[in-house]
């Protein structure tokens, strides 16, 4: 099995996944818009690269795990893009949060290029991501899904496919952020309506995730709203009204009135009008809440 694969995208998520794959005995070709990023890493393990170009050159896989629409067109589309260099019958495994429009313009150009795109996003935090406890959704051609799956077997509890629509993985990550996000306000509400009634938040919180809300997402995210603790920053604000916003679009494109998708977008606008665009996204909404509540 070839071991060396292209890895652009060094963020919380990506810095992780970068370990894991070292770990499995991969020597990874990469490149971050700050490159310093990768000295967190076994430096016999990476080949730092200039460019996205340079980290497709000779490789039978790469992943991309950045932060938009924009940024991956760029990274593959651009002057310096991955598609200069992606050898024929390779796959571009595209970790992103991104719309499935952009899936499926990248694909297009992939098929041109004579090798494959993988829809490939993921759920899950940073610790998740650390502990190879990642769900890995899927779409595409079966070609690129097998030469992928080795691979991502190494980064999560489980991958599980919908189908050949590039797009399709896409729209299953958007309405599962959406379900996050909207669960956090839901949470946030309230824990803080316990709260301002005199009643122990995080016991509420407790009692609620261990029996008729017991599942992950109650017990991680519902620990972290009611203590109110918003460090360390796990998934920003930021990203989080760029998926409300994906969330959105496609609502008002598949002609699907979602009035908790306004909900959630009008709450997480309102964190990044009030600078807190850095902060987590249990702190965007959450901390939200309880403001306004006067708390």
């Amino acid at each position: 099995m070839e071991k060396k694969i292209g890895f652009i995208g060094l963020g919380n998520m990506g810095i992780n996944m970068a370990q894991n794959l070292i770990n499995a005995g991969y020597h990874l070709m990469i490149f971050n818009r700050t490159i310093s990023k990768a000295d967190e890493l076994d430096q016999a393990s990476i080949t730092k690269c200039k460019s996205p170009a340079e980290a497709a050159k000779g490789v039978h896989a790469i992943i991309t795990m950045v932060a938009d629409d924009e940024v991956l067109k760029e990274t593959v589309l651009g002057e310096e893009g991955i598609l200069k260099t992606l050898p024929k019958n390779s796959v571009h495994i595209s970790m992103s949060t991104i719309s499935p429009e952009t899936s499926q313009l990248l694909a297009k150009h992939h098929t041109q290029a004579g090798n494959s795109y993988l829809t490939s996003p993921v759920f899950g935090r940073p610790e998740a991501a650390a502990a190879k406890k990642l769900w890995i959704c899927v779409s595409g051609d079966q070609q690129a899904k097998a030469i992928a799956k080795p691979i991502l077997e190494n980064l999560g509890q489980g991958i599980v496919d919908f189908g050949e629509t590039h797009g399709g993985a896409n729209v299953v990550k958007i309405a599962g952020n959406f379900m996050i996000m909207a669960s956090i306000e839901m949470m946030a509400e309230a824990y803080t309506l316990a709260e301002k009634n005199g009643i122990d938040r995080l016991k509420v919180a407790e009692f609620f995730g261990s029996t008729i809300f017991n599942a992950p997402i109650f017990q991680n995210y519902g620990k972290l709203i009611a203590n109110k603790q918003y460090e360390p920053v796990g998934f920003k604000s930021a990203l989080g009204y760029k998926d409300a916003r994906l969330a959105f679009k496609l609502s008002q494109a598949s002609e699907i009135p979602m009035p908790a998708v306004s909900l959630v977008h009008n709450r997480l606008l309102t964190a990044i009008a009030k600078g807190w665009g850095d902060t987590d996204w249990v702190e965007g909404i959450g901390r939200g809440v309880t403001e306004d509540a006067g708390i």
